[in-house]
C-alpha cells in the first residue's frame, strides 16, 4: 500500500512539472535598451519575455503637495507650491543589478518582480 501511495506522489511530481509550473528565479540585468536579464549561462530573455512592475520601471504619479519653495534670486524670496502635479519616479533598471523574477506557468513570460539587494 506504501508504495502505491508513493507512486501515485511521484505521478502528481512529475505531471506538475510537465506542465512548466510558476516558479522564482533569480537574474542579472544584461542590457536596458533593450531590455535583457540573464536567468543562467543559457538562458538570456528578451523585453518581449519580461513583464515590469513599477518597482523596475520609470513611471509617472500624480501626488497632491504643499511646499514653498528655498529661498532664491536677487532679492532672495519663495513661494508657495501646491496642488496636484505629475512627477516622474526613476526606477528603471541599470546593467549589472540583481533582479527576481516569477515565471509564469508554461515559461513563455517571466514577470521581474524587484530588485535584489545582498544583505
Amino acid at each position: 500500500m506504501a508504495d502505491l501511495i508513493n507512486l501515485i506522489k511521484q505521478a502528481a511530481v512529475e505531471a506538475v512539472k510537465a506542465d512548466d509550473p510558476t516558479e522564482v528565479i533569480f537574474g542579472i540585468v544584461t542590457g536596458v535598451s533593450p531590455l535583457a536579464v540573464s536567468v543562467d549561462q543559457k538562458m538570456t530573455l528578451k523585453a518581449p519575455m519580461l513583464i515590469l512592475t513599477n518597482n523596475v520601471r520609470d513611471y509617472t504619479v500624480e501626488v497632491d503637495v504643499i511646499w514653498t519653495t528655498r529661498p532664491s534670486g536677487d532679492p532672495a524670496h519663495s513661494h508657495p507650491v501646491s496642488g496636484r502635479k505629475t512627477m516622474t519616479v526613476h526606477n528603471g533598471l541599470k546593467e549589472g543589478e540583481k533582479v527576481l523574477l516569477l515565471k509564469m506557468q508554461g515559461g513563455q513570460q517571466y514577470v521581474i518582480l524587484d530588485r535584489v539587494v545582498d544583505g
